[in-house]
């Protein structure tokens, strides 16, 4: 019995030691730094902030843990994978990025910020621009008889384009009677015609592309030329040192016989 006396207090000391120990390490990780972005505008729920272009984006990150020295914590921005560059004062205890003015490159980019000391300490946020198809404006193209013409649109848009048509002279072109091809891969549309007759082909064209229930386009003026005539410059020209080069070989090796000639 006395052996029983002394095990148990031991036991109870154990468990209490334990306990403390415990509490003691769930303290600890309620206290571990995190870090935390605000921005404006600001995000959704999945962490993406819509914007425009020529706008403006604001980032500030912050270590979030209730430490009273993560003001001395040094902070890291990554625009994808990319570091960037900050000046010394904007590292420690706060940083803040500004994407001014947004461009095209910026859709999709993904802004990180974390810790120096731990980089799996964490936070980002993802950039979603609208824009409309970049087509605007008119061009004059003038092709050759029987030569290839390309007009070409660009229609990359956020959100993408509803529809993509052409017209010449205000109507809609018919492919099969001009020869034409017409290729769409979401960045670009072309139309193409591989042999220029003037009759079918000369004209206004224009492209629309429906976005966000109106229309964006853009004209072509094209004049269609008589095919001229060119000379392969380069061939002719090798063709002539040939010649000159094989006649003056000629002359060097029966010089003995032209100055008996000559005498």
């Amino acid at each position: 019995m006395l052996l029983a006396v002394e095990v148990y207090p031991k036991k109870s000391k154990m468990k209490m030691f334990r306990s403390l120990l415990f509490h003691l390490l769930l303290y600890c990780a309620t206290q571990t730094l995190g870090v935390k972005i605000q921005s404006v505008p600001g995000f959704d729920s999945e962490g993406v902030i819509l914007t425009e272009l020529d706008k403006s984006v604001s980032l500030l990150c912050q270590p979030d843990g209730g430490h009273e020295t993560q003001a001395d914590e040094e902070l890291v921005w990554l625009r994808n994978d990319a570091v960037v560059s900050l000046m010394e004062e904007n590292k420690k205890g706060r940083s803040s990025v500004c994407v001014t003015p947004v461009v095209l490159e910026d859709n999709g980019a993904t802004f990180t910020c974390h810790l120096r000391k731990n980089d799996s300490v964490k936070a980002s946020v993802t950039l979603n621009v609208l824009y409309p198809p970049q087509i605007s404006g008119s061009e004059e193209v003038t092709v050759e008889q029987e030569a290839v013409l390309t007009l070409q649109c660009d229609i990359r848009a956020n959100p993408p384009v509803s529809s993509m048509s052409w017209t010449r002279n205000g109507s809609a072109i018919d492919l099969q009677a001009g020869g034409f091809t017409v290729t769409n891969d979401g960045y670009t549309s072309q139309l193409i015609a591989k042999k220029v007759d003037k009759s079918l082909h000369e004209g206004t064209y224009q492209c629309t592309a429906e976005y966000q229930g109106h229309g964006e386009h853009k004209q072509f003026h094209v004049t269609v030329t008589e095919r001229t005539m060119k000379f392969p410059l380069m061939p002719m020209i090798a063709g002539l040192v040939v010649v000159v080069l094989t006649t003056f070989l000629a002359v060097i090796s029966r010089w003995d016989k032209i100055k008996k000639c000559c005498k």
